[in-house]
């Protein structure tokens, strides 16, 4: 039996269930600093140098201009899957969306996003991902990340256990919009990609 479409009205209906009323945050972003000028701060405390060291050492030497301060290299959905779900963010974004990922309905999952800081301390790191079927938008997340200096290894994020909807009307494709960004607006990285949600994994 054939299974079928949900029509624009259901999908209204699921997004307006998922529409949460929005909260305004009572936060300053603090002033930017920049490494140099962290490190020249109170230099004759012996105490502060040395925790300021420790705090920021292990960092990424990196000289060329054209490298970004963040990148964002892979986002994994973390889920009980016979196949791993990655995808690179490092290659070309486009192909992103004619590879859907197969996610099974009712499983729990995580996403996980693994990036890199290569030269100034950046504040207010957020995952915004939002999810739309045939145009509609279904849901929007926001994950604040936090703050993290230059170092020479990446740095790995996961959100919180979710549970992917289940059902008939829920089967399909879905369109997800990724965006990496922070307190100062710059936009790290812009990507697209299918999801997939199947009554089993391999039809």
């Amino acid at each position: 039996m054939a299974e079928q479409e949900p029509t624009a009205e259901q999908l209204a209906a699921i997004a307006a269930e998922n529409q949460e009323e929005e909260t305004t945050l009572c936060y300053k972003p603090p002033a930017q600093k920049t490494l140099q000028e962290i490190e020249e701060l109170d230099k004759d405390d012996e105490s502060l140098k040395k925790y300021k060291e420790a705090l920021l050492g292990n960092r990424n030497k990196v000289d060329d201009p054209n490298i970004p301060n963040v990148q964002v290299t892979s986002l994994t959905l973390c889920a009980a899957a016979p196949d791993p779900l990655v995808l690179d963010l490092t290659g070309n974004l486009d192909n992103l969306k004619s590879n859907p990922f197969t996610l099974k309905e009712g499983v729990e999952y995580r996403i996980k996003i693994c990036f890199k800081v290569n030269k100034e301390i950046v504040s207010g790191l957020k995952y915004v991902q939002t999810t739309s079927r045939k145009g509609i938008k279904i849901d929007t997340s926001e994950y604040m990340v936090g703050s993290y200096g230059p170092r020479v290894t990446e740095y790995e994020f996961l959100t919180p256990q979710e549970e992917a909807p289940k059902g008939m009307i829920a089967r399909g494709k879905y369109l997800v919009k990724s965006l990496f960004t922070d307190d100062d607006k710059h936009h790290h990285l812009l990507w697209e990609w299918q999801l997939n949600i199947k009554k089993e994994w391999k039809d």
